[in-house]
Protein backbone atom coordinates (compact mmCIF):
# COMPACT_ATOMS: atom_id res chain seq x y z
CA UNK A 1 0.00 0.00 0.00
CA UNK A 2 1.38 3.41 -0.88
CA UNK A 3 0.92 6.79 0.75
CA UNK A 4 -0.61 8.05 -2.42
CA UNK A 5 -3.64 5.93 -1.65
CA UNK A 6 -6.85 7.75 -0.99
CA UNK A 7 -8.90 5.15 0.79
CA UNK A 8 -12.51 4.77 -0.33
CA UNK A 9 -13.60 5.76 3.17
CA UNK A 10 -11.68 9.04 2.92
CA UNK A 11 -13.44 10.05 -0.29
CA UNK A 12 -16.40 11.34 1.66
CA UNK A 13 -16.29 14.97 2.67
CA UNK A 14 -14.85 15.47 6.14
CA UNK A 15 -17.39 15.94 8.87
CA UNK A 16 -18.17 19.53 9.70
CA UNK A 17 -16.59 20.69 12.92
CA UNK A 18 -18.83 21.06 15.92
CA UNK A 19 -20.24 24.53 16.38
CA UNK A 20 -18.46 26.59 19.00
CA UNK A 21 -20.33 28.56 21.62
CA UNK A 22 -17.54 31.17 21.90
CA UNK A 23 -15.50 32.67 19.08
CA UNK A 24 -11.84 31.69 19.00
CA UNK A 25 -9.72 34.54 20.31
CA UNK A 26 -6.49 33.41 18.62
CA UNK A 27 -7.77 33.43 15.02
CA UNK A 28 -8.95 36.38 12.96
CA UNK A 29 -10.92 34.17 10.54
CA UNK A 30 -14.16 32.65 11.81
CA UNK A 31 -14.54 28.92 12.02
CA UNK A 32 -16.65 27.28 9.29
CA UNK A 33 -19.50 26.92 11.82
CA UNK A 34 -19.27 30.62 12.69
CA UNK A 35 -19.25 31.56 9.00
CA UNK A 36 -22.39 29.49 8.43
CA UNK A 37 -24.13 31.12 11.40
CA UNK A 38 -23.12 34.55 10.10
CA UNK A 39 -24.48 33.76 6.65
CA UNK A 40 -27.76 32.61 8.14
CA UNK A 41 -28.05 35.92 9.98
CA UNK A 42 -27.22 38.10 6.96
CA UNK A 43 -28.75 36.02 4.20
CA UNK A 44 -26.84 34.38 1.33
CA UNK A 45 -27.68 37.09 -1.22
CA UNK A 46 -26.50 40.16 0.68
CA UNK A 47 -22.94 41.43 1.09
CA UNK A 48 -22.61 39.60 4.39
CA UNK A 49 -23.61 36.36 2.69
CA UNK A 50 -20.91 36.81 0.05
CA UNK A 51 -18.30 37.68 2.65
CA UNK A 52 -19.19 34.76 4.90
CA UNK A 53 -19.21 32.47 1.89
CA UNK A 54 -15.72 33.64 0.99
CA UNK A 55 -14.60 33.10 4.57
CA UNK A 56 -15.94 29.55 4.41
CA UNK A 57 -14.08 28.97 1.12
CA UNK A 58 -10.88 30.34 2.70
CA UNK A 59 -11.30 28.01 5.67
CA UNK A 60 -11.87 25.03 3.37
CA UNK A 61 -8.83 25.97 1.26
CA UNK A 62 -6.67 26.07 4.39
CA UNK A 63 -7.91 22.61 5.38
CA UNK A 64 -7.29 21.25 1.88
CA UNK A 65 -3.74 22.65 1.82
CA UNK A 66 -3.01 21.09 5.23
CA UNK A 67 -4.37 17.72 4.07
CA UNK A 68 -2.30 17.87 0.87
CA UNK A 69 0.83 18.54 2.93
CA UNK A 70 0.02 15.57 5.19
CA UNK A 71 -0.50 13.42 2.07
CA UNK A 72 2.89 14.52 0.69
CA UNK A 73 4.61 13.60 3.96
CA UNK A 74 3.01 10.16 4.14
CA UNK A 75 3.68 9.49 0.45
CA UNK A 76 7.37 10.27 0.85
CA UNK A 77 7.65 8.06 3.92
CA UNK A 78 6.12 5.13 2.06
CA UNK A 79 8.23 5.84 -1.01
CA UNK A 80 11.39 5.69 1.15
CA UNK A 81 10.23 2.40 2.71
CA UNK A 82 9.47 0.93 -0.72
CA UNK A 83 12.95 1.87 -2.00
CA UNK A 84 14.59 0.50 1.18
CA UNK A 85 12.82 -2.80 0.51
CA UNK A 86 14.29 -2.90 -3.00
CA UNK A 87 11.19 -1.65 -4.77
CA UNK A 88 10.73 1.12 -7.28
CA UNK A 89 10.29 4.76 -6.40
CA UNK A 90 6.95 4.94 -8.22
CA UNK A 91 4.17 2.33 -8.32
CA UNK A 92 2.44 3.03 -11.64
CA UNK A 93 -0.35 0.53 -11.01
CA UNK A 94 -1.21 2.30 -7.79
CA UNK A 95 -1.06 5.72 -9.43
CA UNK A 96 -3.46 4.52 -12.14
CA UNK A 97 -5.92 3.44 -9.43
CA UNK A 98 -5.73 6.84 -7.77
CA UNK A 99 -6.26 8.71 -11.04
CA UNK A 100 -9.28 6.52 -11.82
CA UNK A 101 -10.77 7.14 -8.37
CA UNK A 102 -10.45 10.92 -8.59
CA UNK A 103 -11.73 10.90 -12.17
CA UNK A 104 -14.78 8.86 -11.17
CA UNK A 105 -15.52 11.20 -8.27
CA UNK A 106 -14.84 14.55 -9.97
CA UNK A 107 -14.76 13.98 -13.71
CA UNK A 108 -12.01 15.43 -15.91
CA UNK A 109 -10.87 17.95 -13.27
CA UNK A 110 -10.42 15.01 -10.89
CA UNK A 111 -7.79 13.59 -13.22
CA UNK A 112 -5.83 16.84 -13.06
CA UNK A 113 -6.15 16.96 -9.27
CA UNK A 114 -4.92 13.37 -8.96
CA UNK A 115 -1.98 14.05 -11.27
CA UNK A 116 -1.00 17.11 -9.22
CA UNK A 117 -1.23 15.18 -5.94
CA UNK A 118 0.85 12.33 -7.35
CA UNK A 119 3.49 14.74 -8.62
CA UNK A 120 3.68 16.47 -5.25
CA UNK A 121 4.01 13.12 -3.47
CA UNK A 122 6.78 11.82 -5.71
CA UNK A 123 9.20 14.59 -4.87
CA UNK A 124 12.43 14.81 -6.80
CA UNK A 125 13.98 11.72 -8.35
Amino acid sequence: MTATELSPQSQAAPAAPAARTEPAASSSAPSPAEAIASEAAGGPDGPEGVLSGRERIDALDAQIAALVQRRIDVSRQIQAARIADGGRRVDLRRETEIIARYSAALGRPGTAIAMALLELGRGRA
